[in-house]
């Protein structure tokens, strides 16, 4: 549903959620759910609200005061409130954000068990991860698409341990693999996208040189290979499958043209896509 909070553009929406009984014993669930445009001098203080808040910055900066401590989170930094103590936030400027409200049996030992008292924002090597699983909650009440508890705790949970694993590491040199792992999930997640050489290192703030490389290191494959051998790779499996057409798989994976999508297909498999698909519709006898 739509906003009418001050100082919020109306274009902003959030979602409720009430968990069943089971979830409320074992799990961490959300409570509310939002994605919103704030406008300048935009400012919000509590004495309690009964659930931990997880702020994901999106564009902007924003000045969190919670436990004493008065810190400025800016774009790309994930902010983690108790809202149980009193707390505010807020900007003189403009900034976005998305947001979940959450709670559970186990949300108390997580939050101190990540925050230790003295740390309530984080800078990810890279949100991609985070994101993912806030987005999926996010988009599966904006779309009501059925989603059981479990599930959701499992999201909860991912978001989490994101969000431990950045504390871990902290004062460690950023693992490289790591880098290049998350982006591998974030190819597989995004065949039909644009995954050029300049937009897959812009995600990990490194030059496209820099990148080819430590990425060839890490894989074995030039990002041009990976990309490419991940769409013929699951083209196979969309011939095999289904019954899409040679067209409609092509740009289900991103190819610029069905002849583009043939001449690769025929060029790393040794057939052409319908005499793949052919082969192995094959009766056995």
């Amino acid at each position: 549903m739509f906003t009418n909070e001050r100082l919020v553009n109306k274009t902003s929406d959030y979602y409720m959620y009430t968990p069943g009984v089971v979830a409320q014993r074992l799990f961490l669930y959300p409570t509310i759910i939002g994605d919103f445009s704030y406008q300048p001098g935009y400012h919000l203080y509590r004495e309690s609200f009964d659930s931990f808040l997880c702020i994901l910055i999106r564009k902007g900066t924003m000045t969190v005061q919670t436990a004493g401590q008065t810190i400025t989170a800016s774009a790309g930094q994930i902010v983690l409130i108790d809202c149980y103590a009193p707390h505010a936030y807020g900007s003189k400027e403009a900034w976005e954000a998305k947001w979940i409200h959450f709670d559970g049996a186990q949300a108390r030992a997580y939050f101190d068990e990540i925050t230790q008292n003295k740390n309530f924002v984080f800078t990810l090597k890279s949100t991609y991860r985070f994101d993912k699983y806030l987005s999926k909650i996010y988009q599966s009440f904006k779309n009501a698409t059925p989603v059981n508890d479990a599930t959701l705790n499992n999201w909860l949970v991912n978001m989490m341990t994101e969000l431990f694993v950045s504390r871990e590491s902290s004062d460690k040199t950023i693992n490289q693999s790591d880098v290049i792992e998350d982006i591998v999930l974030y190819i597989i997640d995004n065949l039909n996208a644009d995954l050029s050489l300049e937009t897959l290192a812009a995600k990990v703030n490194l030059s496209p040189f820099y990148f080819s490389r430590l990425f060839k290191r890490e894989t074995g494959f030039t990002p041009h290979d990976y990309i490419l051998t991940s769409r013929i790779n699951h083209a196979k499996y969309l011939l095999i499958t289904t019954s899409l057409s040679i067209k409609d798989i092509c740009f289900t994976l991103g190819f610029s043209s069905e002849s583009a999508f043939c001449t690769s297909f025929k060029k790393k498999v040794g057939q052409t896509p319908i005499g793949f698909r052919e082969s192995k519709h094959q009766p056995e006898g």
